[in-house]
């Protein structure tokens, strides 16, 4: 099975080098007109970032009473990448492989669902704190625009669903609990037209291990805190590294830099394609021009900028992925905690893989849309394999 799985990935890789090779092309032919020194530090400190995001998973996992060590974390960091990039599911893919990886170490999957759910909580907030901040500088200097405002309270928005989640776990359970019992109803009708069984019910188990979590967070504010801090240091490295690839093509200064980061982070994360592929390097094209900046050197940068953050990493991502304990198919830890867990949730041994999937997948989503909720099936799917 492993093979089988390792011989996936590498299809898998094959098939986005086909589709999005192109792009390789034309990198190396726009790399010969910048300065190297720049993209090299830029590769750098953009491979700071993921470090700080695997520090940053640990102290999340601390926070709900858990371990789990950077060197564990950080394939998880690459891992995400790959899967968010491959089965574009609004995050719920990559949330389903922490999760499971997480439960084959012995830990619960509401708590491992909480600290996945901290994480990307941190990860948008201190983008947003960023954001704030260059939008701030902007409407003092040279005016927002109002469209770019439209995409901030985008971020607000989801920044707010997820917080607005730990609340509602921790002090109103049973009003989470009326929240996902229609989306678990959702879920089952969708796996008998796809002619498979209803899962088992999971809506009040996992509600009552979320609510669990959430109050160890709030019991560990320091813990959260050192998360927050890891998720801010990791985006100013990803603002550095957009600034650098900037200065390599010799675009200086700091407006249209920082508004093109922003602008380039945020069509990342609404975009429909997967991580921004196409749309972001457009956008980024217009926010340079918008600054006085030629096209061409907006569309050297976006190139460039989107090589590191999107080949790097998946590449990386299809490596280490087969490092994480789901690809490795290892048997669980801490057997009787497992057990205990699964027995409560009332399902049998062989569906607990899927029912995290679910499981992630509800608390990740929330009161998402439709469409949201629909893409729980491939990740479910996928689960049985890698999470």
């Amino acid at each position: 099975m492993r093979n089988l799985l390792v011989g996936l990935v590498i299809a898998i890789v094959v098939a986005v080098f086909l589709l999005r090779g192109d792009q390789l092309i034309e990198l190396a032919e726009t790399v010969q007109h910048a300065s190297m020194i720049p993209l090299l530090a830029a590769v750098c400190t953009q491979l700071g970032k993921y470090f700080s995001q695997s520090y940053a998973y640990t102290y999340c996992f601390k926070a709900v009473g858990e371990h789990m060590p950077p060197r564990a974390t950080l394939p998880l960091v690459f891992g995400t990448f790959f899967m968010n990039t491959i089965a574009p599911s609004l995050n719920l893919a990559g949330t389903t492989l922490v999760v499971d990886d997480a439960r084959r170490r012995g830990i619960e999957p509401g708590k491992a669902t909480s600290a996945a759910l901290l994480m990307q909580l941190t990860i948008d907030s201190a983008f947003m704190c960023i954001m704030i901040i260059a939008f701030a500088v902007l409407a003092v200097t040279v005016g927002l625009d109002p469209g770019w405002f439209a995409l901030g309270l985008i971020v607000l928005f989801v920044v707010s669903c997820m917080a607005g989640l730990l609340v509602l776990g921790r002090m109103r359970p049973q009003a989470l609990v009326r929240v996902l019992t229609p989306i678990e109803s959702l879920i089952n009708r969708l796996f008998v037209k796809l002619k498979k069984k209803p899962m088992n019910p999971w809506v009040e188990h996992t509600v009552a291990s979320f609510s669990d979590a959430a109050g160890m967070i709030v019991a560990n504010p320091k813990e959260t805190a050192r998360a927050f801090g890891q998720s801010i240091i990791a985006s100013c490295c990803e603002l550095a590294c957009f600034c650098l690839v900037g200065i390599g093509f010799g675009v200086t200064s700091a407006q249209p830099l920082v508004c093109g980061y922003v602008v380039a982070t945020l069509f990342a994360m609404v975009s429909i394609t997967p991580q921004g592929v196409g749309v972001v390097e457009a956008a980024v094209t217009v926010a340079f021009t918008a600054f006085g900046s030629t096209a061409a050197a907006g569309v050297a940068i976006g190139l460039v900028y989107r090589s590191i953050v999107f080949w790097m990493p998946f590449l990386i991502g299809a490596v280490l992925i087969q490092r994480t304990k789901t690809f490795k198919g290892e048997k669980l830890t801490r057997v009787e905690v497992a057990a205990e867990a699964g027995a409560a949730a009332g399902l049998s041994a062989g569906g607990g893989v899927a029912a995290d999937a679910v499981v992630a997948g509800a608390v990740a989503a929330g009161a998402s849309t439709a469409a949201g909720e629909v893409a729980l099936a491939p990740a479910e799917a996928g689960s049985g394999e890698r999470g």
